[in-house]
């Protein structure tokens, strides 16, 4: 697990349960579903997200560039991002980080396993479509932050919305779904690839995790709401 809870993230997760509330209620009432998903369980889903977000899985080390900056803007950083920047600049050499890639369990596996369940059981080939666009825009928009990762802006998801609403209305909060988690983690994944090592550097760099997961989870947030109008 990576990182430690500050005033932004009791801000976040305040957010979070203030919306859930009215979510619940929805829930209650079965007006909220996702495809072949009931409400019980969507509401048991976005309840468990957040809480395993608190887990990284490591997957590949890699070696990145410690950049001279850090030293000065480590504080700011954690303030920011929540996450542990001044203690992880003891890690690896004076001028390399041994980068630890992690994926996320409540932003990657959990958003990966049910967008995969929602493809095979009814196949949607406007979602990947979708899923593209969302996945370039993603790679091209999302900036490598030394010391914390690669950050995604919060509000991508909603790309995926009049698409999928122009292109297929009667599925639109399956196909936000879909191609939005989908579309952000392949677009984390691409501009990883693009990462230029010699010139940007952090300790980990999460897929899923710090840096894009409240983009995931909006998104989703998203989806589940927008079920209420099909």
């Amino acid at each position: 697990m990576r990182g430690f809870l500050n005033n932004t993230d009791y801000r976040h997760f305040a957010i979070y349960a203030f919306i859930l509330l009215p979510i619940a209620v929805l829930c209650y009432h079965d007006k909220l579903s996702l495809g072949p998903i009931p409400s019980a369980i969507l509401f048991g889903v976005l309840l468990l997200i957040p809480i395993a977000s608190n887990v990284e899985i490591p997957v590949i080390k890699i070696r990145t560039r410690k950049q001279e900056h850090l030293k000065r803007d480590a504080l700011l950083l954690e303030k920011i991002f929540s996450v542990p920047v001044v203690k992880e600049l003891s890690t690896g050499t004076r001028m390399i980080f041994e980068t630890m890639i992690t994926v996320n369990l409540g932003g990657f596996i959990i958003p990966l396993f049910l967008a995969a369940f929602l493809l095979a059981f009814e196949m949607n080939f406007v979602a990947l479509e979708i899923a593209l666009i969302v996945m370039v825009v993603v790679a091209l928009v999302a900036e490598m932050i030394d010391g914390v990762g690669i950050v995604v802006p919060d509000y991508i998801g909603i790309v995926a919305i009049p698409f999928a609403l122009l292109l297929d209305p009667v599925n639109a909060d399956i196909i936000i779904f879909v191609a939005g988690t989908m579309g952000i983690l392949a677009g984390t994944i691409a501009h990883l690839f693009a990462l230029n090592r010699e010139q940007r550097g952090s300790a980990f760099i999460n897929i899923g995790g710090a840096g894009s997961f409240r983009a995931i989870y909006i998104t989703i947030i998203l989806a589940g709401l927008i079920s209420q109008f099909i």
